[in-house]
């Protein structure tokens, strides 16, 4: 008798630890990753046609030196800053330096608002590049990186801006910017941010 109450009395304890682990386990971002560690994009900043940074992008396609009246193609440059947090706040052990994350690429793609999306004919083509940088948890850590390449600006759809003979020709893209690396224990690690690029034929 004394066995059945002991029992009894420890149901609902055990109910509770139950359902603590399960609270525990509904974290969809623990559960569908292997780092101890996450992401975050602090912010995405481009420059506009004047060389300042913004939220967004201003994106000469033909660059005319005032000066000399010689043209030439540039890349453009974006700059992310980013941190890196523990997924579990309160690690039992602390913060280990292995949440840390090492960067090592990202892609770019481009779409369009009115959903005409195809590369090459109504956008740039995506592009895949490296990039190196350790991104230290409770850190801040910016890096440069190319957002659009100069050979974009030589194809079509940008090259059609030039074809126009206008400076009023424009084409505006939403650009979705993919950053992948892993943890220091190898455990992959992504984050996206998204930036608005302008294309035109600007006065320089």
């Amino acid at each position: 008798m004394r066995h059945k109450t002991f029992l009894g009395r420890m149901t609902p304890v055990l109910a509770v630890s139950v359902l603590i682990l399960a609270l525990a386990a509904c974290n969809p971002l623990e559960n569908n990753t292997t780092s101890m560690s996450q992401l975050q994009i602090i912010s995405l900043l481009g420059l506009d046609s004047q060389g300042k940074a913004q939220n967004y992008v201003e994106s000469d396609i033909l660059f005319e030196d005032p000066t000399t009246g010689a043209t030439s193609i540039v890349a453009d440059i974006a700059t992310v800053t980013m941190t890196a947090a523990m997924l579990d706040p309160n690690p039992i052990n602390g913060t280990s330096p292995y949440a840390n994350v090492q960067l090592t690429g990202y892609t770019v793609t481009y779409s369009r608002s009115d959903g005409k999306n195809t590369a090459g004919v109504d956008v740039p083509y995506p592009i895949d590049g490296g990039i190196s940088g350790l991104v230290e948890v409770g850190s801040q850590t910016s890096l440069t990186f190319i957002i659009v390449r100069e050979t974009a600006k030589q194809e079509p759809p940008l090259l059609n801006i030039l074809q126009a003979g206008t400076r009023a020709e424009a084409l505006t893209v939403t650009a979705r910017v993919d950053f992948y690396g892993h943890d220091l224990t190898g455990a992959n690690v992504t984050a996206t941010g998204y930036i608005p690029i302008t294309f035109a034929n600007y006065a320089n």
